[in-house]
């Protein structure tokens, strides 16, 4: 396991991606680019158009596509990490480089709250949320890039405390772990949080008036998440795409939990929400892309020149009924991963843990 994608390569580098079958954007307004070329210098994207049009001279690295899609890396916006990459909730090493397989390339901290012995005192809590930021910062797993550090609001903490803190994101539904409380609609209205966190409940949901009175009272992100109840999710997704607010849509995790690790659970979101919620898989794809990235003010998600070279390469997976690679996600299966790439540098090469890939890219020239 490596610790940043960066190690592995010392130099200016000059990434060219040719021969791309379908090149997936994560912006809703235009979620399918007419391109088959990435160029990347130094890991930001420097070109994105066809191969005859744009400047591939000096690449240090070239990789053939052959055919398959080309996604930005995905962001799983509701994660649990406590130290490194263990988790004390399945008691589970390299959970992380695990998710790297599943084309996870950014992860958000909801809050480091599996940690053992937490402190609950407003010091303790600070102190935890700052040592979590300053840690992840430092230490990614494959290259993984995961914002931590997201403080668990406790009584007794005051306004100056959040002076020090960025604002953590808000739960919604009963109790996911014994020690855990309900908070209902009426309380996530009042906070006004920037994002409504698993609105679909992690596990247990809030009833279905008190999630579409979220929807249509809240302007704020709607994030649906893998351990979370799936009836909620889905209904969830009807009222934004009623409202016309698929934009507000993200989706994460919310693992580990008890339910498991999940490498593959953004995957099985993205299919599920395409085949049962009755969406193109090219738009379901941006909720864990560019709708992410816009929410949370990250960088990343995103298919435009200037934006970090951080891609996941997809096909259908073997023998899928799909006739190409959106049509099985709309059919419910999961694509087949053949390689992920962090800030320019190749982190890893077909995915251990997805079905296989009818087709896998290739590394040409280094």
């Amino acid at each position: 396991m490596t610790e940043t994608a960066s190690s592995k390569s010392a130099g200016p580098t000059w990434i060219v991606i040719r021969n791309i079958g379908l090149l997936l954007s994560g912006d809703l307004e235009r979620p399918i680019l007419d391109a088959d070329t990435v160029v990347a210098v130094d890991g930001r994207i420097t070109s994105v158009g066809r191969e005859k049009d744009v400047d591939t001279g000096s690449a240090t690295t070239i990789i053939d596509a052959r055919g398959t899609a080309l996604s930005p890396g995905l962001i799983d916006s509701h994660v649990h990490p406590v130290a490194g990459d263990w988790t004390p909730r399945q008691n589970q090493l390299g959970w992380i480089d695990s998710y790297l397989h599943g084309g996870i390339t950014t992860m958000i901290s909801a809050g480091e709250v599996h940690t053992p012995g937490r402190p609950k005192d407003v010091v303790g809590l600070k102190a935890m949320a700052i040592f979590a930021q300053r840690t992840f910062s430092a230490f990614r797993p494959g290259g993984v890039r995961i914002h931590a550090g997201a403080p668990v609001i406790e009584h007794g903490m005051v306004e100056e405390d959040f002076k020090e803190l960025a604002a953590a994101t808000i739960h919604t539904g009963g109790p996911s772990i014994p020690g855990s409380s309900l908070i209902d609609k009426d309380i996530v209205l009042a906070a006004d949080a920037d994002v409504i966190g698993h609105i679909n409940g992690g596990h247990t949901a809030l009833p279905d008036d008190q999630i579409v009175s979220l929807c249509e009272s809240s302007s704020r992100a709607l994030e649906i998440v893998h351990n979370g109840n799936e009836r909620a999710g889905l209904l969830t997704l009807r009222t934004a795409k009623e409202l016309k607010q698929l934009d507000r849509v993200i989706l994460g995790t919310d693992s580990p939990a008890g339910s498991g690790v999940q490498p593959l659970g953004i995957l099985r979101m993205i299919a599920m929400l395409s085949s049962l919620g009755d969406l193109p898989a090219e738009i379901v794809i941006c909720f864990a892309t560019g709708n992410s990235a816009k929410i949370r003010k990250l960088d990343c998600g995103l298919i435009a020149t200037g934006r970090p070279a951080t891609f996941v390469m997809l096909d259908k997976a073997q023998h899928s009924a799909g006739k190409t690679m959106l049509d099985s996600i709309q059919r419910g299966d999961l694509p087949g991963i053949g390689m992920v790439i962090i800030d320019g540098v190749v982190s890893t090469q077909r995915s251990r843990n997805t079905p296989p890939a009818t087709m896998v890219p290739e590394v040409v020239t280094r």
